[in-house]
């Protein structure tokens, strides 16, 4: 269907056919890819209401920091926001194509896709990459939003070939997801608020860096602690910097006193 005398409602669509050097897919990999920088880890935390993104600040490039203060997690649309794992250029050009593909269609539809529209659209972009991923240059998105329908907050997790799955209550990606997954897993309830998502992510991704050299813990030196993102019906905010800190030394002031955050 081409609605508007012609206009398609897939800006990916619409690339493919004018610029298709433009998308993902069309980079390819080699014996450069472990060159290029990466970046993780990505958590996700639902709350009674919405669901919760955050992510560490470092992208490593080998066995050096090639970036301190990377940002890894973006709102896409008023409903939705992505945290992105792997090859750092190519995740960053799937969200921004994503981020123009959910307006272009609303534009073009007069509504908003759905969140399993949503979910099928990156999918698929995530798929186009599939061939520079068999080259080193994988880019695994994590998708999160309020679905309007179902009313709640969802966690959607890809592979590389662009399945997309539905994660129950949390769920993290990159090279510190395993050690962020166990820690969520002791702390995590259905009845938490935002703060206590946001203090259950903070110290997932505090123990993951303990852990992964890739991840990195809060640097308070540079005053560089995660980003973060809260999804409710009311819309998608970005978690202001004084939250995220606040969470992040409250994990630390436990830790040194040897203690259980509540």
């Amino acid at each position: 269907m081409t609605p508007l005398g012609g206009a398609r409602s897939s800006f990916v669509e619409h690339l493919a056919a004018v610029a298709p050097e433009a998308l993902p897919g069309a980079l390819t990999g080699g014996d450069g890819a472990r060159d290029l920088p990466h970046g993780t880890t990505i958590v996700a935390v639902a709350f009674e209401g919405g669901v919760l993104l955050a992510g560490d600040r470092r992208a490593t490039m080998g066995n050096l920091i090639a970036q301190r203060d990377i940002t890894k997690t973006f709102v896409t649309d008023d409903l939705t926001a992505v945290g992105i794992a792997g090859t750092a250029g190519i995740a960053k050009q799937i969200v921004k194509l994503f981020t123009v593909e959910l307006e272009h269609y609303e534009k073009i539809e007069s509504m908003p896709l759905t969140f399993e529209g949503k979910a099928n659209r990156l999918g698929g972009m995530v798929r186009s990459n599939f061939g520079a991923a068999l080259q080193g240059l994988a880019a695994v998105p994590l998708l999160v939003g309020f679905d309007e329908i179902e009313a709640r907050g969802r966690i959607v997790s890809y592979d590389v070939t662009g399945d997309w799955h539905d994660e129950t209550g949390f769920h993290s990606i990159g090279s510190g997801s395993a050690w962020a997954k166990s820690s969520i897993k002791k702390r995590f309830r259905p009845d938490l608020d935002v703060d206590g998502a946001l203090d259950v992510a903070a110290e997932a991704l505090f123990d993951a860096a303990d852990d992964d050299t890739a991840t990195g813990g809060p640097d308070v030196l540079r005053k560089l602690y995660p980003t973060a993102i809260a999804i409710t019906a009311d819309g998608a905010v970005e978690i202001g910097e004084e939250d995220v800190a606040a969470a992040t030394d409250r994990v630390i002031a436990h830790r040194t006193a040897g203690e259980e955050l509540p």
